[in-house]
């Protein structure tokens, strides 16, 4: 299957008419996503986002670093990174309800982590204005992946690093069929019967076979301008992290 250019749900035709239905499929989902989470996952989750958080470490711990969370929906990965003392973390959704849950998390930690409202593809930033984006499970939702690079380019600083945590598709082909299996016919059963909106979780499945490879999201980083791309499968290929450095 040829890969899209971006998110396109079914029966979407346009980006614009993608942006809404994902808008829309998250902020139904947004109370109960965190659960979903890590009831989906077997808890694994967890692991995926502290991996990512070690990897950034040299990133984190520049002095005076400037952090943007892409994505970040309730904000988990937000608030793994504002407990790193030194950088001032912020995190952005385009889903409202999502911030408000990651509002609530971070009162409750008692992290400081500032939150806004924006769209990913065309953030409200000054360019070169950032040490260090993280996107954890949200970069396939954006409509145009191309166009979503060269805006986190953009804001980022020369030498700056961006860090792509995202579902993949695992390269051993009878692990990937039983992933596969579990994805298309449990995963949409549980999370349906769970958040009560069964569009979101036959979405997510969907949106994972559109998704470039992990070396095709590393070539369309390298094109937008990164450089010292590598990336680490987890978990048999089921995610992988990216991680980038603005040239």
């Amino acid at each position: 299957m040829k890969p899209s250019p971006g998110a396109s749900p079914r029966g979407t035709q346009t980006e614009e008419e993608a942006a809404q239905y994902v808008r829309g499929m998250f902020g139904r989902v947004a109370r109960r996503y965190d659960l979903l989470n890590h009831l989906l996952s077997f808890q694994v989750d967890r692991y995926w986002r502290r991996r990512a958080v070690e990897r950034v470490e040299s990133a984190l711990s520049r002095p005076g670093a400037r952090v943007l969370d892409l994505c970040c929906g309730t904000g988990d990965l937000l608030l793994a990174l504002a407990g790193r003392r030194g950088a001032l973390v912020y995190g952005s959704d385009f889903c409202h309800p999502m911030l408000i849950e990651a509002q609530r998390k971070a009162a409750a930690s008692r992290l400081h982590a500032a939150v806004f409202e924006a769209d990913a593809m065309r953030l409200p930033l000054s360019g070169a204005s950032l040490d260090l984006v993280t996107v954890a499970f949200g970069f396939r939702n954006l409509v145009n992946y191309r166009g979503g690079l060269r805006e986190l380019a953009r804001v980022l600083k020369p030498g700056g690093t961006l860090a792509i945590l995202e579902f993949s598709q695992p390269p051993n082909r009878a692990f990937a069929s039983l992933y596969n299996w579990y994805s298309t016919r449990i995963l949409p059963r549980i999370g349906g019967l769970v958040s009560g909106a069964s569009d979101a979780y036959t979405y997510l499945p969907e949106s994972v076979s559109k998704f470039p490879g992990a070396e095709g999201l590393s070539a369309q980083m390298r094109e937008a301008g990164f450089r010292n791309v590598e990336f680490e499968r987890m978990t048999f290929g089921v995610v992988a992290l990216h991680i980038g450095v603005k040239q």
